[in-house]
């Protein structure tokens, strides 16, 4: 743990304004619930507003997703077997005749047949892989600026369990103004002890091509699978299995680095919400900042 790092305890409850933000996001993000008012409900507390519509085709076709996969070979088939049946019991020469209307036909059902078949191969060989969350590989830490007022911890606290409660957010590092404030949720398991994390090295950070290519744009920057990116070695104070990044900047001085659990975890809302909650987090930094260089120094 580096100098100026303390260890606080997690408060058991959110504060009463920022719980209200996290509700309201909770209860207006189309992504993960609705609102129902209060109107709605008769006396038996049943809903009586619309329903969601069910798509009846896409269900049975993800449960059925084997037989809607061969469906292909099977009608390749039984039209393969329907062709030179027709041309047994028809009495035609079996010997394709370039003059005859009936043979030109056989042909082109023929390749049809065929081309069905070999679609149907196809879909069987190549499935989507599927995408579930994973256990973080790491240990659970929380280490803040031990500089900081209590407003400010409270306000960090308050974003950190929004974000892992609403997201799929199961790491988050701020640096801000050279100097990491704030290491919570699971890290990377340090080589020197089970117990131990890896700290965030900020001068290294901030000398990477992320960092520097998030402060060029000065937009967020998402890596939805983060195993794709070369890059990731540049941030090595993250669990080794994260599965995606989104780097918001902070104003001009800083960044938050989240970590997810899931490939393409983040919403385009979650996208926009992270956003506005690192404007936030920097209006509230920026006031602390001076005072905060000037207890350091001291």
């Amino acid at each position: 743990m580096e100098a100026g790092n303390l260890l606080r305890p997690i408060p058991s409850q959110l504060h009463p304004q920022n719980s209200l933000h996290l509700i309201n996001y909770c209860f207006h993000s189309s992504q993960r619930s609705f609102s129902v008012k209060a109107s709605s409900l008769n006396s038996q507390g049943d809903y009586r507003g619309p329903k969601p519509k069910r798509e009846w085709v896409a269900e049975w076709v993800s449960k059925n997703d084997d037989f809607v996969r061969s469906l292909p070979i099977y009608v390749g088939g039984i039209s393969l077997l329907a062709v030179l049946f027709n041309r047994t019991v028809s009495g035609i020469a079996p010997v394709a005749d370039a003059s005859s209307s009936q043979s030109r036909a056989d042909l082109l059902t023929l390749g049809l047949a065929v081309t069905n078949i070999l679609n149907g191969l196809v879909w069987l060989s190549i499935r989507p892989k599927s995408i579930s969350p994973v256990s973080p590989d790491g240990i659970e830490c929380q280490i803040i600026c031990s500089y900081l007022p209590d407003f400010v911890v409270s306000e960090l606290l308050w974003a950190w369990e929004s974000l892992s409660f609403v997201t799929c957010c199961r790491s988050l590092v701020i640096v801000y103004d050279k100097r990491c404030i704030l290491q919570i949720g699971y890290a990377a398991v340090s080589a020197s002890g089970k117990d131990d994390v890896i700290g965030v090295d900020v001068d290294k950070l901030m000398q990477g091509s992320l960092y520097q290519g998030l402060m060029k744009s000065k937009s967020q920057s998402y890596l939805a699978n983060l195993s794709l990116y070369p890059a990731k070695s540049e941030l090595p104070f993250l669990p080794s299995n994260t599965q995606a990044v989104i780097l918001q900047p902070l104003g001009s001085k800083g960044v938050a680095v989240i970590g997810g659990d899931i490939i393409r975890g983040f919403t385009t809302s979650d996208q926009a919400w992270i956003s506005l909650v690192g404007e936030k987090l920097d209006a509230t930094l920026a006031k602390v900042m001076d005072d905060i260089s000037a207890n350091v120094t001291t």
